[in-house]
């Protein structure tokens, strides 16, 4: 994350690049660098300016034009810039090229999100499957990369796998990613075999868009404490907890939050920490109702959750940080009937698109967690009753 030179830690002075293209406008660009940005802060780089760009779609050769490029070198140089990172994927020809005229690193979303990955990457598990995500980045950019990962082992971008030497040959990676494969292959055995032994329990997985509150919420429903910032990916690793409601059992598993535009390299790669949203019985969709592209974040889950053939399961949607939403929507002034009407207005609509599966609280706040306990506890029963109709000490 942060570059270290002479043991004293330097933070990367970071400008954000984005292109508007024609089905695009520059309000929804803005909001995606905003996200670019707390991205890049949450990797440890500080960002100076955002540039952007209008164009029907991106230069082949540069990303952006010449013009705009050379605007960004000016700044660059004047400001002691070391990192530029762009909003959409660059080809290994493009980040070579634009390198070479800004004289400055140059990173895309994805390789910004791996970094991220592999700096909070803390079991065997998720490091060898950060691993095989690089790799799997890097191979199609060998051509056009190589050069710029020589300078590998210092700063946001460039700390790839772990290989005190770069390989430059195409098979070598391709070996590697192979390797890496069979390691996790062997791994996912045997988690598959730890979930197995779980024992028929009902199994219900948080899933969601990144920084909704999904580890604060695992928290106060497993009453166990379970880590979590207000940073991007904040959690990796999946975390299993045996939750008990009114003596009726069933395991709560938080797991990796969504993104847009999350590297498909990634999906595949943490396959087996996706397997707990798969194998799980009933998934809590995290949302944060207070986010201003919140219907947009609720989109990329689904798709997410629909490109994993998890679509189909039975989906509780939980509104969480309905208190900063009123504060973002109600005027001082506003009378109470007022905000009582546009709150109902609210619930009555998501009522309608969940067909009745949702459930606004807040969990800074505890607000409404009995109604959400009440709501789970009735899903987790309902299915013990089809499930395991023996069971009649949790059913009752």
């Amino acid at each position: 994350m942060l570059e270290k030179k002479n043991n004293i830690q330097k933070e990367e002075k970071a400008i954000l690049v984005g292109v508007i293209q024609k089905e695009q406008t520059e309000e929804q660009v803005q909001e995606y660098l905003d996200e670019l940005a707390f991205l890049a802060e949450t990797a440890g780089a500080t960002t100076l300016k955002r540039f952007t760009q209008k164009m029907q779609h991106p230069d082949s050769k540069t990303f952006v034009g010449k013009g705009k490029l050379e605007e960004i070198r000016s700044y660059v140089a004047a400001r002691g810039v070391t990192l530029v990172i762009f909003d959409d994927e660059l080809s290994g020809s493009q980040i070579s090229n634009i390198e070479k005229i800004l004289e400055a690193k140059a990173i895309d979303r994805s390789d910004l999100i791996l970094d991220i990955f592999a700096g909070r990457a803390k079991t065997a598990q998720s490091k060898l499957q950060v691993e095989l995500a690089q790799y799997q980045y890097i191979l199609p950019r060998l051509r056009g990369m190589w050069k710029h990962l020589e300078r590998l082992g210092g700063g946001i971008g460039t700390r790839g796998p772990g290989e005190t030497e770069i390989e430059t040959d195409r098979r070598i990676v391709k070996d590697k990613i192979s390797l890496l494969r069979r390691r996790l292959a062997e791994i996912d055995k045997q988690a598959f075999t730890q979930r197995k032994d779980r024992g028929e329990f009902i199994r219900v997985a948080l899933v969601g868009y990144t920084n909704v509150g999904k580890s604060t919420l695992m928290t106060l429903l497993s009453k166990s404490e379970v880590f979590a910032e207000n940073k991007l990916f904040a959690t990796l690793d999946t975390t299993t907890r045996k939750v008990v409601f009114e003596a009726t059992p069933f395991l709560l598993s938080d797991t990796v939050g969504f993104i847009r535009k999350l590297p498909h390299h990634l999906v595949e790669s943490f396959k087996s920490t996706l397997d707990e949203v798969r194998e799980a019985d009933i998934l809590l969709h995290v949302v944060d109702v207070s986010h201003p592209r919140y219907e947009e974040q609720y989109g990329v889950v689904n798709k997410t959750l629909q490109e994993l053939s998890a679509f189909d399961k039975p989906i509780l949607v939980i509104f969480n940080k309905i208190d900063r939403y009123e504060q973002q929507v109600f005027d001082p002034w506003l009378e109470e009937p007022v905000k009582a009407e546009i709150m109902s207005e609210l619930r009555e609509r998501w009522e309608r698109e969940t067909n009745g599966n949702c459930v606004f609280i807040s969990a800074t706040e505890k607000r409404n967690l009995d109604g959400l306990r009440h709501t789970i506890l009735e899903k987790v029963k309902e299915l013990y009753k089809i499930r395991y109709p023996y069971r009649t000490e949790y059913i009752f």
